[in-house]
């Protein structure tokens, strides 16, 4: 019986790694041609040259507009794509500061989930095999702090986000408590970057100087601000925990 068992599940193990790989080639064929396509299109530099199309259209048709560029940066953060941060700062000169920072909040934790469901149920070997040996200290972590941990990842990006979907995929943690915490801490990195974009009166300045052009005394005190926020959390965080 335990080699007919062994014969059956053999196949069946095979067709499902077949599926995956499936699933894998298909999604990053569709993340190579997106980002070949119109990756030059979501330039800073290309989206200056159209911004008088673009707010008229933006006026014409707002929810078509908040829709594709929610879907966007869902995208761009479920398939771990680079420009996240370049993109923030676009939706923060383009929708204004609240409008793009509950857009960019919600994109930004729907991606991440995404990432999260794509190394739980499809890469998962291939997330094993590249960061593996970071999944025992993330395990042991949570058993130990349970959302906890992953708050503070998201406080204190040590560790880039992208690495956090994935790994976390691997790990006991739930979709529910990995969605909810991951909107709590990254909130508040997502405000300071949307307001660094929403203080550009110009994007032409972003694409000719990058993110020194738009340095300003709000802009430093808010990323000040960024920085102490992990420190306060922590000390009121030790206060507060019990003690083991």
């Amino acid at each position: 019986m335990s080699g007919a068992g062994s014969a059956a599940a053999g196949p069946a193990a095979g067709g499902s790694s077949k599926a995956r790989l499936g699933v894998l080639l298909a999604v990053a064929a569709v993340a190579v041609a997106a980002y070949l396509r119109f990756g030059d299109a979501l330039s800073p530099a290309a989206i200056a040259e159209q911004e008088a199309a673009l707010r008229a259209y933006q006026q014409a048709h707002p929810w078509l507009v908040y829709g594709a560029a929610f879907l966007v940066y869902v995208a761009v953060t479920g398939l771990s794509l680079p420009g996240a941060a370049v993109l923030t700062l676009v939706f923060g000169w383009y929708f204004d500061f609240l409008r793009a920072v509950l857009l960019v909040s919600f994109a930004s934790t729907t991606g991440a989930s995404l990432a999260f469901l794509l190394s739980r149920y499809v890469f998962r070997h291939a997330v094993q095999s590249r960061f593996g040996d970071r999944l025992s200290s993330f395990n042991d972590a949570l058993a130990r702090d349970g959302a906890l941990y992953l708050f503070t990842l998201r406080l204190v990006p040590a560790v880039p986000f992208f690495v956090i979907n994935l790994v976390m995929g691997l790990t006991p943690l739930r979709l529910g408590t990995f969605w909810w915490v991951s909107q709590v801490g990254m909130l508040p990195g997502t405000a300071v970057y949307v307001y660094a974009g929403a203080a550009v009166p110009d994007l032409q300045v972003l694409s000719e100087s990058g993110v020194g052009g738009i340095v300003s005394p709000q802009v430093l005190a808010a990323f000040v601000l960024l920085g102490l926020f992990p420190l306060l959390v922590k000390m009121v965080m030790r206060r507060f925990r019990p003690v083991r």
